[in-house]
């Protein structure tokens, strides 16, 4: 971390975002759904930092209970999709065969459709909320996973230590999880963290379509809806919630840029 400044800077990011999200009922200056009408549109004061939205609600209450939003959405999403890419995908690569041909065959049709769109399918045939929006995107999340590890394995199976341990009699599950797996685990993690970040820029894309967590539960792609219609008079209410998707997407970014540099260990 200490080589890659802008990886620490990530890891920062990351930290504090968790922390907001966590504490958020706690730092919270307002009640996120608190009205005050007679402040509506106002800009930044010493009492709203951040200015208030249309409802006279504080914008820096509602980013960070927004923030629990982008938590929930990017580590569900990576979570469920790992799992079940780490599934199917050492499945693939250590059977092979008609099992791999079949796999990756549906992995192909998933991979052809764009994974916004068929998120906003879903979500437009399920009904928009926050749950909906988490199953819509593991719906595919899980396919880049499942050909990332089917390509680890590939390399690492035929590898010496493995068929050593092959030839003392080692059984197919043992092989996979005690010497394939944590051998293909550096590439995977980095995937994950660029994963966290795909996952909270997609659900904002899809509040701020209107897809996506419903009011009045604050969320960054929604205030951005919300904000869109008074950027002339109040370009507070898009600038705020849109500083916070960057600075978030970023810090992912970052890190997971540090982390494939630091696990890389032909580079290393």
């Amino acid at each position: 971390m200490r080589k890659h400044r802008l990886a620490l800077i990530g890891l920062i990011i990351v930290i504090v975002m968790t922390t907001v999200a966590a504490l958020s009922p706690y730092v919270a200056p307002y009640d996120p759904s608190e009205l005050d009408l007679a402040g509506n549109l106002s800009g930044p004061t010493l009492s709203h930092p951040l200015g208030q939205d249309k409802l006279g609600r504080d914008i820096l209450s509602r980013i960070l209970y927004g923030a629990q939003v982008s938590v929930k959405v990017g580590t569900v999403v990576v979570g469920i999709s790992l799992s079940v890419g780490l599934l199917i995908g050492s499945l693939s690569g250590y059977a092979g065969g008609w099992i791999d041909e079949i796999i990756m065959r549906i992995i192909d049709i998933l991979q052809a459709f764009p994974g916004i769109l068929l998120a906003i399918a879903m979500t437009a045939v399920l009904g928009p909320s926050l749950n909906h929006v988490i199953f819509a995107l593991c719906l595919t999340g899980w396919v880049g996973y499942a050909r990332l590890i089917r390509g680890q394995i590939l390399t690492v199976r035929e590898r010496e230590y493995v068929q050593a341990a092959r030839a003392l009699g080692a059984g197919p599950l043992r092989i996979l999880m005690r010497h394939i797996l944590p051998n293909t685990l550096a590439p995977i993690i980095v995937e994950a963290t660029f994963g966290c970040a795909s996952a909270i820029l997609a659900e904002a894309g899809l509040s701020f379509l209107g897809l996506g967590t419903q009011p009045p539960t604050p969320s960054w792609g929604s205030m951005l809806n919300e904000g869109s219609h008074f950027m002339l008079v109040a370009p507070h209410l898009t600038i705020f919630p849109g500083i916070a998707i960057m600075l978030v997407v970023m810090g992912f970014n970052f890190l997971g840029d540090g982390l494939r540099d630091w696990m890389d260990v032909q580079r290393n």
